[in-house]
């Protein structure tokens, strides 16, 4: 298993480099290793990593979230509240239907495949905006009208609106007593249950870093083992009460930099250092995961059918930014800022498959064809459009 890690990370760094110096975002290059020398490919990865990979994909998952938490501001998150929570809200649920829609048509799926299929691929990933959006935050790019907090902050809410359908449609499909109204309710409420849980922890570190010396080192560890059990929180209290963990964690690094903001600053300069060894692990496992074969086998109504929702994912996201004063170029940064896929449907698409849906090996084609085309594409389009269309200086 070690020298599998240190393959990983001196390829990973080597194709990293390569990428960004082809102007291409260095994630693609590590997103391509994982699916040339991973299971689906050459297969020289122990099979030991493969094993745990979702916890340590969760891990550095949670360590770009907390540096997300620690780069919001309160006065930016007052002035693009409501624009954040309709981002939130609406191009998921768009997307998700106009797929559902799509695949009864395209695929002939059933009604209850279509919306597994749908809410799937409607999810964004948080791997691949969570940094962009920090970068062009770094670099002033949209700071005057608080384009990339108000990304940030709308695709951590669309996640779980996304997951929450999902499990609603796969409910249905195993005969699940928990009813429509339920599924529905139960977003706020996780939402409001993983706000106030990231609150109290938050909370609850800062006295004890004020209460005991504690140096910068440890108070990082401190805080991504109280970030790992508040995941695992969620899903203890699965049965019982929803929690959006992730969304708890961005809260935490939040309350962290609005109560002590020298140590925010501090400890966000600290897991920015950590991200670079977390990012090649995430990215590579979520690479390795993907099977290009069968993303190949998807064809063309596949790329129909993701085509489709992500125009409708577009049509969210302009009626999300009614009455804003964004320009018409911003809000086309936004639309394409919010279309990557990744994390969600690598952890999620074979869920349909496992529990035994008649079509879930199409599912998992087309979530995996998703990732494969919209990771890169979306993140390019993320630098090109960032640095063209959003208006601001470097601080560097």
């Amino acid at each position: 298993m070690a020298s599998s890690v240190a393959l990983i990370v001196l390829l990973g760094l080597i194709c990293y480099k390569i990428f960004t110096w082809i102007r291409l975002p260095g994630f693609l290059g590590i997103l391509l290793l994982g699916m040339a020398i991973g299971p689906n490919g050459f297969d020289w990865i122990d099979e030991s990593i493969l094993l745990v990979s979702g916890d340590l994909r969760k891990i550095a998952l949670i360590i770009i979230l907390l540096r997300a938490g620690l780069g919001l501001h309160r006065q930016t998150l007052k002035k693009v509240g409501l624009p954040a929570l309709r981002l939130g809200f609406i191009p998921v649920i768009t997307e998700g239907f106009v797929i559902l829609l799509a695949a009864v048509l395209l695929l002939d799926f059933t009604a209850v495949e279509a919306g597994m299929l749908g809410f799937i691929i409607a999810a964004v990933s948080p791997a691949v905006i969570v940094p962009k959006m920090l970068h062009f935050i770094h670099t002033g790019k949209g700071a005057d009208k608080g384009i990339p907090t108000m990304i940030l902050a709308g695709a951590s809410i669309d996640d779980v609106v996304a997951i929450t359908i999902f499990s609603a449609f796969a409910g249905f499909y195993t005969g699940s007593s928990l009813s429509v109204t339920g599924h529905i309710v139960s977003i706020p409420v996780a939402i409001v249950t993983g706000a106030l849980l990231g609150m109290g922890i938050a909370l609850a570190l800062l006295y004890l870093f004020k209460r005991f010396k504690v140096r910068h080192t440890k108070k990082i560890l401190i805080i991504v083992a109280a970030s790992i059990l508040l995941t695992a929180t969620e899903d203890l209290l699965q049965n019982y009460i929803p929690i959006a963990a992730l969304l708890g964690v961005m809260v935490i690094g939040f309350i962290i930099f609005e109560r002590k903001p020298e140590l925010g600053l501090t400890l966000s300069g600290k897991f920015a250092k950590i991200w670079v060894f977390a990012e090649i692990l995430l990215f590579f496992l979520v690479g390795a995961e993907v099977d290009f074969l069968l993303a190949i086998d998807a064809g063309l109504v596949g790329l129909a059918i993701i085509g489709i929702g992500l125009l409708g994912r577009s049509l969210g996201v302009l009626i999300s930014l009614l009455q804003t004063n964004l320009t018409l170029r911003e809000k086309g940064f936004c639309m394409m800022a919010y279309s990557p896929k990744a994390t969600v449907q690598a952890a999620i698409g074979s869920v349909p498959l496992a529990l035994g849906v008649p079509n879930g090996d199409i599912i998992l084609t087309v979530a995996v064809l998703s990732i494969v085309i919209t990771a890169p594409v979306g993140s390019i389009a993320m630098n090109i459009m960032g640095n063209t269309f959003l208006k601001g200086k470097s601080l560097e």
